[in-house]
């Protein structure tokens, strides 16, 4: 099991030279893994008056802070974004971090204060076919070839958007959703992972084992290829006397990354000095 800590953008986190110092912390420290949120107003009521950051610029300072520990976005909405910008900032980030990125995506939410505030779209079901559509296309852009799409939402005549990923064919692919949901979840199963959150288990709070476990037995039914690597993150706060009776039987269940969250019904997930404290502790030791 691998571990990452997750952190806001907004917040003390809306701050790059703050997140650069976290990301060094917690390669220093022997995380794995530093994952973003991408919002523009979030709860906005909730969130009024606190700054924000875009993630793709805290993902940069954060890559120019560090040399190992992998990075990205948990998760970025595709549907909020142009396809051919989205691509090109991941691989960007890719080339910047020689190879160390996941990209996490997703519906994006709230749905009322991040799309609808806009202007923009606010059917679920039409955000779920620019997320589809959005993906596919990102995937032949990482390519480097050219590329013809006439799409229902996305058009692209015979462009090439070079550099090409470091990674191939391209960084990995995470997608999140709520479980027991199944439509999320087959879409996470034709991609490289799953962020599952739960309906009984807030941010910050680890899920049921038995959860975890019925979804992975869906995500291998669902998948074409199971001989490929599959990720399966799973999160919340581990104890600091003895993460093992949480941790292990989740990896047991086939969890593959543990993320560190504080609770997102309390203040400290978005400050600098309780998540800072957790990463100088260090990831949970296991076995």
């Amino acid at each position: 099991m691998r571990f990452s800590v997750n952190i806001p953008n907004f917040g003390d986190f809306a701050d790059a030279h703050t997140v650069a110092r976290v990301a060094r912390a917690a390669e220093e420290a022997g995380w794995d893994g530093l994952f973003f949120w991408d919002h523009v107003v979030h709860s906005k009521e909730q969130r009024r008056g606190q700054p924000f950051g875009d993630p793709w610029m805290l993902m940069t300072a954060a890559a120019l802070a560090t040399s190992r520990i992998k990075l990205g976005p948990l998760v970025t909405p595709v549907a909020r974004r142009r396809p051919e910008q989205l691509a090109r900032q991941v691989a960007t980030l890719d080339s910047l971090s020689g190879g160390r990125v996941i990209f996490g995506a997703g519906l994006g939410g709230p749905i009322a204060d991040e799309f609808g505030s806009f202007g923009d779209e606010t059917d679920p079901r039409v955000l779920a076919e620019r997320l589809d559509e959005g993906l596919d296309l990102m995937a032949a852009y990482w390519s480097g070839e050219r590329v013809n799409h006439q799409g229902k939402h996305y058009r692209a005549d015979g462009v090439e958007l070079l550099p090409a990923t470091v990674q191939r064919p391209r960084p990995p692919v995470w997608i999140a959703g709520y479980w027991p949901r199944k439509a999320p979840m087959r879409r996470a199963a034709r991609w490289d992972g799953a962020v599952p959150l739960f309906a009984g288990a807030n941010h910050g709070q680890a899920p049921a084992v038995e959860e975890v476990r019925e979804l992975i037995t869906f995500l291998n039914n669902q998948r074409a290829d199971r001989t490929t690597p599959y990720d399966v993150i799973v999160g919340g706060i581990s104890p600091s006397e003895d993460p093992r009776p949480l941790i292990e039987p989740l990896a047991e269940a086939g969890a593959t990354w543990w993320d560190e969250r504080q609770l997102i019904t309390g203040p400290d997930f978005y400050r600098l000095d309780p998540v800072l404290h957790r990463i100088n502790q260090g990831p949970p030791r296991l076995g």
